[in-house]
């Protein structure tokens, strides 16, 4: 937060110097000179809109850092939401920023107040299928379609993964449910994984991770652990929302730990705070 009060001075200091520079040294472009409230205004409103904007999506800014590291969840706009940039691109064209404004901040209204309804009925449709109560629950957008979102709920022992659609009865389509341990495996290599940093900053930032244990081939007592985020993964090896430790336990002196290099193949990309 303290930044957010101090990056738009240096922005404005910065094009302040570098357009009286470019004056003195008779390159000038621009028809009249940089009005320095107006460049710290608009230096402002880019730089306080970005974490705003960010907050609205699925995931999240710390907004009480360096204080408290928990993260806030918008889940109303897709990451990159094309129909944002259509709006703010349109009202540019038709040289209309307030027009473009305008129709943007109405389509973030209309998805804020459907993601609330999403929540209530995909709520109610979960507890009912599986018969647990939710005790946490996300329901994000998809890309280019506001009509269809993903949920994610974590129940009493696990995660459930399905597709709810706006279009349909019952919105939660029942097919597309996906069950995953909610819970850490009680086994030596997880623990071991765990422990290391890559695993630290991972599940620090994840929000529905899931572990899964695949034996590894060669050295005996060898495993990777896999850590996965339900948000934007359903498996091991995609390329983001998902890491792969390997480890080797040794029975007799214990587990080995230690965090492969990043350009390591066994690393699936992910992206970190």
């Amino acid at each position: 937060m303290p930044a957010l009060v101090v990056l738009p001075f240096l922005l404005t200091g910065g094009m302040l110097l570098f357009d009286r520079t470019v004056r003195r040294a008779g390159r000038a472009s621009l028809p009249s000179r940089v009005v320095p409230r107006q460049l710290l205004v608009l230096a402002a409103v880019a730089i306080v809109s970005h974490p705003l904007l960010d907050t609205l999506n699925t995931y999240g800014v710390r907004w009480l850092m360096p204080f408290s590291g928990r993260w806030f969840y918008g889940d109303t706009l897709f990451i990159v939401d094309p129909w944002v940039w259509l709006a703010l691109a349109g009202g540019l064209l038709l040289r209309s920023a307030r027009g473009g404004l305008l129709l943007a901040l109405g389509y973030v209204l209309v998805l804020a107040i459907s993601g609330v309804a999403a929540r209530i009925l995909a709520t109610g449709e979960l507890t009912r299928l599986s018969g647990e109560p939710v005790r946490s629950l996300m329901v994000s957008p998809v890309l280019a379609n506001p009509f269809v979102r993903t949920v994610v709920a974590a129940q009493n022992g696990s995660y459930r993964v399905a597709i709810f659609r706006w279009l349909e009865r019952p919105h939660l389509d029942p097919r597309s449910v996906q069950v995953f341990p909610r819970d850490r495996p009680d086994h030596p290599a997880v623990e071991a994984a765990a422990a290391t940093t890559l695993a630290r900053r991972f599940l620090g930032w994840a929000r529905f991770p899931v572990f899964q244990i695949e034996p590894g081939s060669g050295t005996a007592g060898s495993y990777h652990v896999h850590l996965v985020d339900l948000r934007y993964a359903n498996r091991p090896g995609v390329t983001f929302g998902s890491v792969t430790i390997p480890v080797v336990i040794q029975p007799a002196s214990g587990p080995r730990r230690g965090t492969p290099p990043a350009s390591s193949p066994g690393v699936a990309g992910a992206r970190l705070p």
